[in-house]
């Protein structure tokens, strides 16, 4: 009992939060493929680097944030926006419902064009669906979007690596040919420091999965915890970017992948894949927009709930929380009808360096100085009782 207990505490601090993050993440980020492709993949060989500096990135991020929530228990993102930024918070606010209703978009067009093209049902059919699943899994609550998404990981890293698989083994000679060739002729114009930036920008709009992930904090007691989940989350984020990567590089430059709204599609039709994995693949896509929208939902509602206790009202009813997450998810996919490539290439970059002002930069500065800060108070407080243990005991 004592070593399940031990386990079950350490998966707790050190791989919950990543579970967390890269679940959320891996719906807006990775299924389609499509946003692979505009944050690296299209800059061919030199690619790689936007998947490095977003490893980076998301690992810094991870860890800043976890210490921050951990030290000053900050289990909200209107708590940890009060406390990087004061009353801006109300802006950061703003851009969060902008990306989140963008996200879930993106996801939504890409799921009821998938459903529609391999089961025949209605598009709709599809979104209606998962706006229900997503709606039952708020009305629960945190225990229960736990474990879903702790069982989804699993499941969506088996997706991924046999949609990877397929399509890297039949593509490995021309992966080689570009990488060794250093092919950029897809964006010619591509630099070290653009490829980088991009990678950064990446990881800017994506912070607005973190809140997500502020719940599970509450297990972590020490900085040790927090670095170590903190680079936990960043290999957890970021190997689903390299698998879709270098399955691009398997076609590239071809247009009919680089330019497609989904490249996973396109990619394992090229490739003969069986009819099952095509039918894994839309359980796998019905299965991340699920967590996406509901990491971020209930982050939102957390942040609504946060804003009633301030104001000396009761949070929300189960059966409000709900209706809340029905009513963002119809809004969303209403949205959706733009088109994903629009709304990955305008929405995604005007947003990113919204959140890199709003959470990136305070992140690395002010929350970096209140870190180390609060942890020497801390040892402070921690010596001097030691030295006072001993005088004590000669009274006695």
């Amino acid at each position: 009992m004592e070593k399940g207990s031990s386990f079950g505490k350490a998966m707790s601090r050190y791989v919950l939060p990543g579970i967390i993050l890269q679940s959320v993440l891996i719906g807006g980020g990775y299924a389609t493929g499509r946003e692979i492709v505009e944050y690296g993949a299209k800059y061919g060989a030199m690619g790689w680097l936007s998947g490095f500096a977003s490893f980076i990135g998301f690992s810094l991020m991870a860890i800043l944030s976890f210490e921050m929530v951990r030290l000053f228990k900050l289990y909200d993102f209107k708590s940890l926006l009060k406390s990087l930024i004061g009353p801006f918070y109300r802006l950061f606010d703003v851009v969060y419902i902008m990306l989140m209703l963008i996200i879930i978009a993106v996801m939504s067009s890409a799921t009821g064009a998938i459903v529609e093209q391999m089961t025949g049902l209605n598009y709709w059919v599809g979104v209606s669906v998962i706006t229900v699943v997503v709606g039952i899994l708020n009305f629960y609550g945190e225990k229960i979007i736990a474990c879903f998404e702790s069982v989804g990981t699993v499941l969506l890293y088996i997706g991924y690596i046999s949609f990877s698989a397929l399509v890297i083994f039949q593509g490995s000679g021309h992966i080689s040919q570009v990488m060794n060739t250093g092919d950029i002729s897809f964006t010619p114009d591509v630099t070290v420091l653009s490829a980088l930036w991009t990678g950064i920008l990446y990881v800017g709009y994506n912070l607005v999965v973190f809140p997500a992930s502020f719940f599970t904090i509450k297990e972590q007691t020490n900085t040790r915890q927090s670095v170590i989940g903190g680079l936990i989350a960043g290999l957890l984020m970021t190997i689903p970017w390299f698998m879709t990567y270098f399955a691009i590089m398997a076609f590239y430059p071809d247009t009919s992948v680089l330019a497609a709204p989904v490249p996973w599609l396109v990619m394992m039709t090229a490739d003969k894949a069986p009819s099952w994995l095509f039918l894994f693949f839309g359980l796998v896509m019905g299965w991340t927009l699920i967590e996406t929208a509901t990491g971020m939902i209930h982050a939102m509602l957390g942040r609504i709930d946060k804003g009633l206790a301030d104001s000396g009202r009761p949070a929300m009813a189960r059966s409000r929380r709900a209706v809340l997450t029905i009513a963002i998810l119809a809004a969303s996919a209403v949205l959706a009808k733009f088109g994903i490539i629009d709304l990955i290439a305008k929405g995604y970059n005007a947003l990113s360096y919204a959140i890199i002002v709003l959470l990136l930069v305070p992140l690395l500065t002010v929350g970096l100085y209140k870190i180390v800060k609060r942890e020497r108070e801390i040892r402070k407080s921690e010596e001097t009782v030691e030295t006072e243990e001993p005088s004590v005991a000669v009274h006695m």
